[in-house]
């Protein structure tokens, strides 16, 4: 193995490890781990032969919960507010929750450009909080489908977007694929679905960042 194939070794291994321990916390307001949720959107990618990028940020969308440091900021809202997936209450009034970390679509695009990944990886694991607020802003059924801490989240995402925002998202290149890697995103919490492992997703992860060196010259 070259020194850049270990390089790259060492990358995947600690981005699946990061995703590894965001398992151990649970998806809020959903009876999966957050890694099920994780794999269960990289299946809808796979199942749509979406291309490897695409895959890989819906793999990865939530890593910037995970990858964070202790001065991240909790999204924090009243526990009453919250249910669990049998409709009952998650907390008492007045206990806070954490429905995710602020800016966790922005730190995680930083924390895959960083270790190497493209910026179309990057620039759609950024927009599916963008795409949220687009699709909230564009369809109120969209809204009326999203979970309690979906919903509670997006009062701290900025909200709907306007008319005029909802414009100007509609003019990115990677617009209809930033909406998919949205849906698998919304439809990733299935109770029981067996789907690929995160290992499966290795040789695809390894590929990447090779050809992504190869295209900065890093590789001879």
């Amino acid at each position: 193995m070259s020194s850049e194939q270990q390089d790259c070794e060492k990358i995947v291994d600690t981005v699946f490890q990061v995703l590894i321990d965001g398992s151990k916390q649970g998806y809020i307001g959903e009876a999966i781990s957050q890694l099920e949720h994780s794999l269960q959107a990289a299946a809808g990618g796979r199942q749509a032969n979406a291309d490897d990028e695409t895959v890989l940020a819906a793999l990865l969308h939530d890593i910037g919960q995970f990858a964070t440091g202790a001065e991240q900021k909790q999204m924090l809202c009243d526990a009453a507010e919250l249910s669990n997936p049998d409709g009952t209450s998650t907390g008492n009034t007045g206990e806070k929750l954490s429905v995710g970390v602020t800016g966790h679509e922005r730190i995680g695009a930083e924390y895959l450009r960083r270790l190497g990944f493209s910026e179309k990886v990057a620039q759609l694991v950024e927009s599916h909080v963008s795409v949220k607020r687009y699709l909230t802003g564009k369809d109120p059924e969209y809204y009326a489908g999203l979970s309690n801490a979906s919903k509670l989240s997006l009062k701290y995402q900025g909200g709907p977007y306007n008319q005029e925002q909802i414009k100007e998202f509609e003019k990115d290149p990677l617009y209809e694929l930033k909406i998919q890697v949205r849906r698998w995103d919304d439809s990733a919490k299935i109770v029981g679905w067996e789907v690929p492992d995160l290992e499966s997703y290795r040789p695809m992860a390894m590929n990447h960042l090779l050809a992504q060196r190869k295209q900065q010259g890093v590789v001879a």
